[in-house]
């Protein structure tokens, strides 16, 4: 009874849809800040290279920022649970301005790299911090509503970011590719501070895993490493990689211990005795793999094979970044009117392995409304995966470890993508390698990260029409690893249990489920809503 006069009162302090309406616009307007910049920052380079130098340091431009987003991601996540989300996420915004003005002031490379990763340190802030706000404003079975204004930031972002890039890298510089940042965080600031209040929470007395942040740290940092520096830095075989390798196992067999003691653990490992959160996380690392090594490869394939200009390589995307969104919105709107999810990912994995064994028959003679077609089927399947994996992995915990699961749900993604961009990168580049060698024009490869639509129709035709071929047939292989690979996600879907989804209009959703799918109750879901 007490707990309904509880949730009754609670439910009274609810803040109105409006209220929550501008807040979430506030929270994509951080999430475009970190999703933009990479990709901003990725056409400035060129320039970027050109002013500072340091050409052989490159890589780790983008290497920096990552590692610092991935090896963070966790640490936020665990420090909103601890001590309030608001207030760990403004100090996220604030470390992202900060690199972003010391990156566009840097007089050289080895500055930027620095620069770039305070930058990333933020970025894994804003992301988590985002994805656990919405969590806990929102009940999962309202939130399919934003679940189209998230896959839409992440179309305007892919779409945008190189557009834009070129624009201000054009007709600003390249400093203001991240000068740019600073007025739109400055307004993501403004806003969260105004028309965010979340619950006041008491500080907890245990103290951070330190420990288990650092082992976490170095064995997310040896992932990323071996994924990035491997067949292109280093051999696979070399000494370097297979040290990086036993680095990262043992560090994250140490971490697994290291939990298992710690009184707040940085990743309590309880959430993975919850089917549905093991499951979510397995689907989104397949996700992350399939989808950044597809944003990877299809304007490679269309500039080199189909002659697009490189100026619009954001636009080469567009059918399967529109599908994307409007499928995610769909799903989304039908998620909150029926409370039901389980066919989501089941039909998003099927539609996922169907387009991307589409795109590997593409060759020399696709067309770009084939190529587009075949986009869109995978743009599809991604709708219906990008939002729900989130959605159930946060509906499977109890609302105190709501950080902790936005967190790990987006480093599996993250890692997934590493993964995918590695795999899939280096049995491209083995396979146009070969090509062109059988074909004798093995001189090309030594030029072709060069090679746009402009380059390529200055070759003789013949070498031309073997590195088209052999960059359609590296496609071919590298999309074919990438439908097997969306197996997984299928199976691993098809296991995935139909739990109600937390809100106002179930209460019956508070009992736990007999194997604990359904642990948080709807007075504790109203009080993470009262503003």
């Amino acid at each position: 009874m007490t707990e309904l006069k509880k949730a009754a009162a609670d439910a009274k302090a609810e803040p109105p849809a409006r209220s929550v309406r501008v807040v979430v616009l506030a929270l994509m307007i951080a999430m475009l800040l970190a999703m933009l910049d990479n990709l901003i920052v990725g056409t400035a380079m060129p320039t970027i290279v050109g002013d500072l130098g340091g050409l052989e340091h490159l890589s780790w431009v983008v290497t920096a920022y990552t590692l610092a987003t991935a090896a963070s991601t966790p640490i936020w996540g665990k420090l909103g649970d601890m001590y309030g989300r608001k207030s760990i996420f403004l100090t996220s915004i604030v470390i992202f301005l900060i690199g972003s003005v010391l990156s566009g002031m840097s007089q050289d490379m080895g500055q930027l790299i620095g620069f770039r990763a305070i930058q990333g340190l933020g970025a894994g802030g804003l992301m988590v911090g985002v994805m656990a706000i919405i969590g806990d404003l929102v009940p999962p079975r309202e939130r399919g509503k934003y679940q189209g204004m998230m896959a839409g930031v992440m179309a305007i972002a892919m779409i945008g970011g190189p557009l834009v890039g070129g624009t201000i890298t054009d007709h600003l510089g390249w400093r203001w590719s991240f000068y740019i940042n600073l007025p739109l965080g400055a307004l993501a600031l403004a806003m969260v501070t105004a028309v965010l209040h979340l619950p006041r929470k008491e500080r907890t007395k245990a103290k951070v895993d330190y420990l288990g942040a650092a082992l976490l740290t170095v064995g997310i940092t040896a992932i990323v490493l071996v994924t990035t520096w491997g067949g292109t830095e280093y051999a696979w075989g070399s000494a370097v990689i297979m040290e990086l390798i036993a680095l990262g196992v043992a560090s994250l067999v140490g971490f697994v211990f290291v939990e298992t003691k710690a009184a707040e653990p940085i990743v309590p490992l309880h959430i993975f005795r919850n089917r549905n959160f093991t499951l979510m996380s397995v689907v989104g690392f397949m996700a992350g793999f399939v989808m950044f090594g597809a944003v990877l490869f299809l304007p490679l394939f269309q500039q080199s094979v189909q002659g697009a200009s490189a100026t619009n390589s954001g636009l080469l995307l567009l059918p399967m970044l529109l599908a994307m969104m409007i499928v995610s919105l769909v799903a989304g709107r039908i998620t909150t009117s029926t409370g039901k999810y389980k066919v989501f990912p089941i039909v998003g994995s099927v539609l996922m392995v169907v387009g991307l064994f589409l795109l590997a028959a593409m060759g020399t003679g696709t067309t770009r409304l084939t190529s587009g077609l075949y986009m869109a089927v995978l743009g599809a399947g991604m709708g219906f995966l990008m939002q729900i994996t989130m959605l159930v992995a946060q509906n499977s915990v109890e609302l105190k470890d709501m950080g902790v699961a936005s967190s790990t749900t987006t480093l599996f993604r993250t890692l997934g993508s590493s993964f995918g961009v590695a795999i899939m990168g280096a049995l491209f580049t083995g396979r146009v390698q070969d090509e062109m060698m059988a074909r004798g024009g093995g001189g090309a490869t030594e030029r072709s990260a060069q090679l746009d639509a402009a380059s390529l129709a200055k070759l003789p035709v013949p070498v031309r029409e073997a590195y088209e071929y052999a960059v359609a047939s590296g496609t071919h292989i590298a999309f074919l690893v990438g439908g097997s690979v969306a197996v997984l996600a299928l199976v691993a879907a098809l296991f995935v249990k139909e739990v109600p989804l937390r809100g106002s209009a179930e209460p019956e959703a508070a009992a736990s489920d007999a194997d604990g799918t359904a642990p948080a109750g709807l007075a504790a879901a109203k009080q993470s809503q009262n503003a």
